[in-house]
């Protein structure tokens, strides 16, 4: 089935800061097999399909492969929301810097959130609060076509198509050179 999210970022759409998005994902079974994530005021996309790869297109430019990245060195890229934030994240944040490094923090809105971890301009993004399946599925397709993964607090995969819309706590990670689990609480 398509799930639709037609305004993710309500928030930020009422700011007027452009960081709202459309999302369209396909779902089959239990999983998102195709995502599209369409920031309108930006006039980007970021796409992907499981088996195909993960691109991301900028106006009238061609679109280009993107893919997550594996950490490397000692400084975290770790991307927070701008509206959902809180003393989990915060503490997150600490366990982080107590064994990698630095963690510098990029804030935004809506799915963006996920696309910049797909696109490798961002190492983890730390959702530990509310979010519902429309929310994430199509960035979640675009994060594992792009070689990211999206799994809640035990490390599995976020599933959809369940009886309850609300999605567990997660964490949208770049490229598995991390068990990042381990970081929380």
């Amino acid at each position: 089935y398509w799930l639709v999210d037609p305004l993710d970022g309500t928030k930020e759409f009422v700011k007027r800061n452009g960081e709202f998005t459309v999302n369209i994902a396909l779902i089959e079974g239990s999983r998102p097999v195709m995502g599209v994530v369409h920031t309108p005021v930006m006039n980007v996309s970021h796409f992907g399909t499981s088996g195909a790869g993960a691109y991301k297109k900028t106006g009238d430019d061609p679109a280009k492969p993107i893919s997550a990245r594996q950490l490397q060195g000692n400084r975290v890229t770790m991307v927070a929301s701008r509206s959902h934030s809180g003393v989990e994240v915060d503490q997150f944040r600490h366990n982080v810097e107590q064994d990698l490094g630095q963690v510098d923090i990029t804030s935004m809105g809506s799915s963006l959130k996920i696309c910049l971890v797909a696109e490798g301009a961002a190492d983890i993004y730390p959702r530990l609060g509310p979010t519902s399946e429309w929310d994430t599925a199509a960035a979640h397709a675009v994060l594992e076509a792009a070689g990211g993964s999206l799994v809640d607090t035990g490390g599995q995969a976020l599933q959809y198509n369940k009886p309850d819309i609300l999605n567990p706590w997660f964490l949208a990670c770049g490229a598995a050179n991390v068990d990042w689990t381990r970081y929380l609480g």
